[in-house]
């Protein structure tokens, strides 16, 4: 993961039990400041095409579906490592350019690592993903496998059924054995948003994760019947820039599910900029999980080079 020299990674400093169950979250300012965000006119021109290379420069390219082959991770990687055309390339005065990492099922790393070899990270999912409904020992065991295998992210996920009957001591220990199977792995925590139920739950689940140890927390696996969201992306980027203030740790934010269009980017560039500040507009810290937005961001890209749109099928597919 690529990281600032002076980046501290955030490490586990045990559960605050007073604290987590004294969070609270008030839904309607939180709908209220996600509605006003997503509502502002959006940046334009020059400023636009600069923030959308930036969320080129922070997506994990994904592909997650039961008929993955190494042949469409092949795709994937080659799309990752050059995710614009040269011609764009060359009208928006770049040289290098390359998504953040991209993220795949255990069985995919070595085809994966065979086509990136180290240019970029490669996260795998893991611990039963998408439901997390295999044992401890199961779910330790394939984070080890995947580690060993390349993978120098981890998405795992958590036992839901800990938030949902508010069990925060299994769910730091569990969080905590993750951490230590990840190794120099960084371990992203997914937290499943859509099934927690309330914004409270969403808050407590994500300062159990940080205090765990995780390097980042994410919204979604992108299989939940509700996934990102503004108001949620509110609650966790709170969290995390709260953790900060208290701990001097800074824990990353991952957006993930239903993200797949330029004008959804933006206002999660937007949510970050706002609540956590530029320092947090990198890919050490920031990532949105999609398989489709790349595409759609290389013809916004193009529309502001060309002035027209080219149909999205006109555009190399990962």
């Amino acid at each position: 993961m690529t990281q600032n020299l002076d980046f501290k990674r955030n490490t586990a400093v045990g559960l605050d039990l007073g604290w987590v169950n004294s969070l609270q979250v008030n839904r309607n300012a939180a709908d209220r400041r996600a509605a006003s965000l997503a509502a502002r006119r959006t940046v334009k021109k020059e400023y636009q095409a600069a923030w959308l290379v930036r969320a080129i420069q922070c997506i994990d390219l994904t592909t997650l579906s039961g008929d993955d082959t190494p042949g469409r991770v092949e795709r994937l990687c080659r799309k990752a490592m050059r995710p614009l055309r040269s011609d764009l390339m060359a009208a928006l005065g770049l040289t290098e350019l390359t998504t953040g990492a991209v993220c795949v099922y255990h069985e995919m790393i070595k085809p994966a690592a065979h086509i990136l070899q180290g240019r970029l990270p490669i996260a795998a999912v893991s611990t039963a993903f998408p439901a997390g409904l295999s044992s401890l020992e199961t779910k330790i065991r394939e984070i080890e496998l995947s580690v060993a295998a390349g993978a120098s992210e981890i998405d795992i996920v958590i036992t839901r059924q800990h938030v949902l009957t508010g069990n925060w001591q299994a769910l730091y220990d569990e969080m905590v054995a993750y951490r230590q199977a990840c190794g120099d792995a960084h371990v992203k925590a997914i937290l499943a948003t859509g099934d927690l139920v309330t914004l409270e739950n969403v808050a407590k689940a994500s300062w159990v994760c940080m205090m765990a140890g995780a390097d980042f927390i994410k919204t979604s696996t992108g299989k939940e019947g509700v996934n990102a969201t503004i108001p949620v992306s509110l609650v966790m980027v709170r969290a995390i820039r709260e953790y900060y203030e208290r701990t001097g740790f800074m824990v990353g934010y991952k957006p993930a599910g239903g993200v797949s269009t330029a004008k959804a980017a933006l206002q999660y560039l937007t949510v970050m900029k706002e609540e956590l500040g530029n320092e947090w507009l990198q890919p050490h810290l920031f990532r949105i999980g999609a398989s489709s937005l790349l595409t759609d961001i290389e013809r916004q890209l193009e529309h502001y080079v060309t002035g027209s749109y080219s149909a999205a099928h006109r555009h190399a597919q990962p």
